[in-house]
């Protein structure tokens, strides 16, 4: 028990009034008596506050768990339940001194109990309680008990189906008599959706494998263990995905389905052999991800308008660029979806084929057969389409064709990997498709990007730092009445600040103008100038809007984006 004049004096260098300070004093009661742990319950100060408080007072270093990579063998000195009773995490063993970090200096007593449980002095540091039971979350309740899970854990629910299955068909079930393999793989499987995840990486290394989920577009590691149970996990992954298990000298591609809680969930699977053996890399393609309509994707209204302007062209080419991973195919997706009709005739050809719509006819490239995306398109267009997607223009002959397509009658979609929306002029010509080809067939290009949202649950304001502002390149004063905002790190968003991500783009309409300049050959930077004087809002303003809107930080605008 600290003595209450004490206490008295510690809560008045908290700016706290009388009154707040006897409220506090009998809220102390239901927290054993610490009023710190009362402060903290009622929000009354900040975790950082309150931690920062103590450690001048205690003359206890604080730590910032988050960027801390903790010692497995560390982390195996005290035991899972310990550490979740008492909210302690060990941090550090130098010879006979172990470091333990809580949020309550108070417990006295747990410092005795870890002494008796390691035969170890203890040292203390300070942590937020949300950063100990994050890293509590992250150290002990996932990778470093993946025995413990297996034998726990019950993916209730879930359902596996092969991917040339109907439903009715063998399904294979998940159920407390099943395998600890096929428990454990879907086990991952579920977490990695109730995650938001958009990649599973199984990762074999000399002595263990580890898991780690891509998770707003940054990995995470989640599991790791030792790499004896790894090719049963590789099997099991195999298996469903209809692929050879016999076969591990070769890359490999399969996909299933999953279906959780009546939602169904496609996994595309990539199999790659490495030195200690085949890494895996499971793409999560949640159809609930597609929806119906442009206004639904995420995007601001300028660049919406302009790409909905577009769509409504009876033929011609809409392209969507981008690196991967930028949304590309949820975008074209989103706009076959509103295209989807009866009287129409869609058809895609693809590699892979990312999503499965019903009423679209999709063909899978397999150029190992011959069937490449110009043989493919070819083909398609003898099936009288009206609107054709192309997975990715790749080189001269796919983007002859799909050119003449759009001059055909035909509304063309496709992909390409370039930084901005006039670059897509400038690489079809270096493909070698002719200029006044170009100017004919595209009407629109629009270049895409995803950022990470700040986290709700966390955001609060903060300044930006110098170096970023120089980065940017606005006049001075641009900012001067924006408020910044930054995510603390919760629980919520695993302590990264961001939770979620959204699309910034700008939208390239081609006028008569912009045609003159691709018939000229013109650089991309003198197409792209022009289309800003006719209004074009450029990536990097659609994206520093996000910014003054307060819905991503300026770091993530300079990342994604850049002001020329």
């Amino acid at each position: 028990m600290i003595d209450k004049g004490i206490v008295r004096g510690w809560l008045k260098g908290l700016k706290m009034s009388d009154e707040d300070c006897e409220r506090l004093e009998k809220l102390s009661s239901k927290h054993g008596g610490n009023i710190f742990q009362a402060i903290l319950s009622e929000k009354t100060l900040s975790e950082e506050e309150v931690m920062d408080f103590l450690s001048a007072q205690l003359e206890v270093p604080t730590l910032n768990l988050h960027s801390l990579q903790s010692n497995p063998e560390v982390l195996k000195l005290l035991p899972k339940k310990f550490v979740e009773q008492h909210k302690v995490i060990p941090v550090a063993h130098i010879g006979k001194m172990l470091t333990v970090a809580t949020s309550d200096p108070f417990k006295l007593r747990i410092y005795d109990d870890i002494k008796h449980l390691t035969g170890c002095n203890v040292s203390m540091v300070l942590a937020s309680p949300s950063k100990i039971a994050a890293a509590i979350d992250d150290y002990y309740s996932e990778s470093k008990n993946f025995d413990e899970f297996v034998t726990e854990a019950d993916a209730e629910g879930l359902e596996v189906i092969k991917e040339d299955e109907k439903e009715g068909g063998n399904v294979v079930k998940t159920g407390a008599d099943d395998a600890p393999v096929i428990k454990m793989v879907n086990f991952i499987l579920e977490k990695a959706l109730k995650s938001r995840a958009s990649d599973i990486h199984f990762e074999p290394y000399e002595k263990e494998f580890r898991i780690r989920y891509r998770i707003d577009g940054a990995l995470k590691e989640s599991f790791s263990h030792a790499l004896d149970l790894y090719p049963a996990i590789v099997a099991r992954v195999k298996i469903i995905s209809q692929l050879d298990i016999t076969e591990k000298r070769v890359p490999q591609d399969g996909r299933f389905r999953l279906i959780l809680k009546e939602k169904q969930v496609d996994f595309r699977v990539s199999v790659l052999p490495t030195y200690y053996g085949e890494k895996m890399v499971l793409r999560v393609l949640d159809r609930g991800g597609i929806r119906s309509g442009l206004d639904k994707l995420g995007f601001t209204d300028k660049p919406t308008r302009a790409l909905a302007e577009a769509v409504k062209k009876p033929y011609g080419m809409i392209l969507v660029t981008g690196p991967t991973g930028s949304g590309k195919s949820t975008t074209l997706y989103s706009i076959l979806n509103t295209l989807n009709t009866p009287q129409k005739n869609l058809m895609t050809v693809e590699d892979p084929v990312e999503y499965q719509v019903e009423g679209i006819t999709q063909t899978q490239v397999q150029p190992e057969i011959g069937l490449t995306f110009a043989s493919g398109l070819r083909a398609l267009l003898r099936q009288s389409p009206d609107i054709v997607l192309v997975g990715e223009i790749r080189d001269a002959e796919t983007a002859d064709i799909a050119v003449k397509a759009a001059l055909t009658g035909h509304l063309v979609f496709s992909t390409l990997h370039t930084n901005s929306a006039a670059g897509a002029m400038t690489r079809l010509m270096d493909m070698g498709v002719e200029p006044f080809l170009i100017a004919s067939s595209v009407v629109c290009v629009a270049a895409q990007r995803l950022l990470r949202k700040i986290c709700p649950n966390c955001k609060a304001p903060s300044p930006v730092p110098p170096e970023v502002l120089r980065r940017c390149k606005l006049p001075e004063g641009e900012l001067a009445k924006v408020t910044a905002y930054k995510g603390k790190g919760c629980a919520k968003c695993n302590m990264t600040g961001y939770f979620g991500r959204t699309g910034a783009s700008e939208v390239l309409l081609v006028d008569s103008d912009i045609r003159e300049l691709v018939i000229q050959k013109k650089s991309s930077n003198v197409i792209h100038q022009l289309a800003v004087e006719k209004g074009m809002e450029t990536l990097f303003e659609n994206a520093l809007g996000l910014f003054k809107s307060g819905v991503t930080t300026l770091e993530e605008v300079l990342r994604v984006s850049s002001q020329e």
